[in-house]
């Protein structure tokens, strides 16, 4: 009898410990909205590789489509108990909510803030034989062109309500100068555009220009951060010539709404800490992109600002998807 119960009694202990040693190995969901390959995607997998001992296996699920739509959505209707979490960009909870009539979620409320993950700055780039022709080698270059040769500037960007045709529309507003807008299928297209002189300027991403700088095909005039980057020495903010211009790519990790506190404060600190390792901000440097660790509180509050700002931007500039 003894030994039946000596038996039971180390089945039971056995169980004890391997239920929450199961539950810390059950995998976290992590949804990138967008398309395997780009910086989202990358860094992603980047903090899911440094979090594996704190947090377990966390696996990356890319949902794309609709401008980042459809795996926000897939987030924002996960249950919410820590194993599904995803990202917020730009796109998915500022810009979205304003450029669609229709939204499968609500941006201020399905969803709790864990990190800020990334800032990449923007930049505005000329085709560099179009700055040498004209002598443009300063944003005051740039706009005493526009004036002196009114209707002849024209800009390219990804699409209608992209970051660039945005910061284009807020720049136009704040110099009081004109540049046609040329909407291409996507950063790439946009990009080819503007390297082959279809059009004069864009305003892209630091990753995605930063090797064209460095070949002498575009000259770079000034950032759209609120300051000036380490990542791209010498070159001016916007906001030196217009104050509060700011503009930047960003995007963060974020939980189903009802996710409890304790849960969001787990996740912030295992994310948090694999930013700002060393190796994280050197990895990232590779692809023009800041490392940025903030609170839940933070985070939330960020994208509320940004909401608010580009509501503002879309409606001045009348895009609309749908």
């Amino acid at each position: 009898m003894n030994r039946r119960n000596s038996l039971l009694s180390l089945l039971a202990a056995s169980a004890a410990l391997a239920a929450p040693l199961a539950q810390a190995q059950e995998p976290i969901r992590l949804i990138v909205p967008y398309a395997p390959g780009g910086p989202l995607d990358i860094t992603s997998r980047a903090l899911a590789e440094r979090v594996r001992d704190t947090l377990g296996v966390v696996i990356i699920e890319n949902k794309a489509g609709a401008g980042g739509n459809i795996g926000a959505d897939a987030i924002a209707k996960a249950s919410p108990d820590g194993l599904t979490i995803g990202l917020a960009a730009t796109a998915t909870h500022a810009v979205n909510p304003w450029l669609y009539s229709r939204m499968p979620y609500d941006a201020g409320k399905d969803f709790a803030g864990i990190t800020q993950m990334v800032r990449v700055p923007n930049v505005l780039v000329v085709n560099a034989d179009f700055a040498e022709r004209n002598k443009i080698n300063s944003i005051a270059d740039l706009l005493a062109y526009a004036k002196s040769h009114p209707g002849k500037l024209n800009y390219g960007s990804g699409g209608n309500g992209s970051a660039g045709h945005l910061a284009g529309e807020m720049l136009k507003q704040k110099a009081g100068i004109f540049a046609l807008h040329v909407p291409y299928r996507g950063a790439n297209p946009a990009q080819l555009a503007l390297l082959s002189g279809e059009v004069d300027f864009n305003i892209d991403n630091l990753a995605a220009a930063a090797p064209n700088i460095r070949s002498g095909k575009l000259k770079a005039l000034a950032v759209t951060s609120l300051a000036p980057t380490s990542l791209l020495p010498g070159v001016p903010a916007l906001s030196k010539t217009f104050p509060g211009f700011s503009i930047d790519t960003w995007w963060g990790l974020v939980a189903p709404a009802g996710t409890p506190q304790a849960v969001l404060d787990k996740l912030n600190k295992a994310f948090t800490d694999a930013l700002k390792a060393p190796e994280t901000k050197t990895r990232f440097e590779m692809l023009m992109a800041e490392p940025v660790a903030s609170s839940p509180a933070a985070f939330d509050q960020f994208m509320a600002a940004e909401r608010k700002k580009y509501q503002q931007v879309v409606k001045a500039s009348g895009a609309k998807v749908d």
